[in-house]
C-alpha cells in the first residue's frame, strides 16, 4: 500500500536536549520528517540512537527542547496539556514493547480503558472493544486475564486497546521486543491489516528483519535522520 494522503506527520528541525550535571546530550539533532496518512513507517537505530525519543515527541508523550512539529494539522506546542491529552486518546493509539496491561483485569476490560477516559457508554464500550479484539483475532480470549495469556495475545490485546477509538495514527515502541520469531511475525501480521485497512502506523525497532515489514524505514543516529527510504515491505504470515 503506497503513502497516499494528507500530511498527518510535520516535524521541522526537532530538537531534544537533556542536561546532566555540566553535559548537554542531544538525544534529537535537527530531525525533519514528513509521514503521509497510510504510510507504515519503521523508525531503526541502535540504543542510545535518538529512536525512541523521536517516538515520543512524536507521540506527544514528550516535548522538544525546539523545532516544530504538526499532528494531524495541529501545532503542538500550542496546545495545552489537556488539549494534548485530548490528542492523546482521540487522535493517537500506542502500543509498548512491555504491553502495559492491567494483570487484574480481563482483556475486554483492558480494552475498554481509554474509552472510560473518553465517557463512553458502557453498552458501547462493550461492543467496540469486542469488534476491536475480534479485530486482531482474540474474539474467543475477551474474559482471560494477561496471565492466561502469552506474550503475543498480550501485545495483541495491547494493539486492540490502541485501535479501540479509532485513531489516525497509531505508535509502537519495540511492539516485537518481548516476543519469540515466530510470534513477531503473527504481530507483525495485525500491524499489516490494520495499515492496510487505512491505519497510519510508526514503529521504532532495532531488529533490521521486523523493519523489513514496513513500506517505508528511517534510520537515526547520534540523533539525526541518516537514511530515509521507501521499500517494498515482506508480507508477515501468521502461523497456521
Amino acid at each position: 500500500m503506497a503513502a497516499s494522503g494528507q500530511e498527518l506527520v510535520v516535524a521541522k528541525d526537532l530538537v531534544k536536549t537533556y542536561v546532566l550535571g555540566d553535559t548537554e546530550l542531544h538525544a534529537l539533532d535537527g530531525v525533519s520528517l514528513t509521514v503521509n496518512s497510510g504510510e507504515f513507517v519503521a523508525i531503526m537505530g541502535s540504543s542510545g540512537s535518538g529512536k525512541s525519543t523521536l517516538m515520543n515527541v512524536l507521540g506527544c508523550l514528550d516535548r522538544p527542547t525546539s523545532g516544530s512539529y504538526v499532528l494531524d494539522g495541529m501545532e503542538v506546542a500550542r496546545l495545552s496539556r489537556g488539549q494534548l491529552a485530548e490528542v492523546r486518546n482521540q487522535t493517537i493509539g500506542f502500543v509498548f514493547q512491555s504491553f502495559n496491561l492491567l494483570s487484574r483485569t480481563s482483556a475486554i476490560e483492558n480494552v475498554e480503558l481509554p474509552l472510560v477516559y473518553a465517557g463512553v457508554g458502557r453498552r458501547e464500550r462493550g461492543e467496540r472493544a469486542r469488534a476491536a479484539l475480534e479485530r486482531v483475532g482474540l474474539g474467543d480470549r475477551m474474559d482471560h486475564h494477561p496471565s492466561q495469556l502469552s506474550g503475543g495475545q498480550q501485545q495483541r490485546v495491547a494493539i486492540a486497546r490502541s485501535i479501540v477509538n479509532s485513531p489516525k495514527i497509531m505508535f509502537a515502541d519495540e511492539p516485537t521486543g518481548n516476543l519469540d520469531t515466530k510470534t513477531s511475525m503473527d504481530v507483525m501480521a495485525v500491524f499489516q491489516d490494520l495499515w492496510r485497512a487505512g491505519l497510519t502506523i510508526i514503529f521504532v525497532t532495532h531488529e533490521p528483519e521486523v523493519a523489513r515489514f514496513a513500506s517505508r524505514m528511517i534510520m537515526v543516529r547520534d540523533g539525526k535522520i541518516v537514511s530515509d527510504t521507501e521499500q517494498q515491505p515482506l508480507v508477515a504470515k501468521k502461523a497456521a
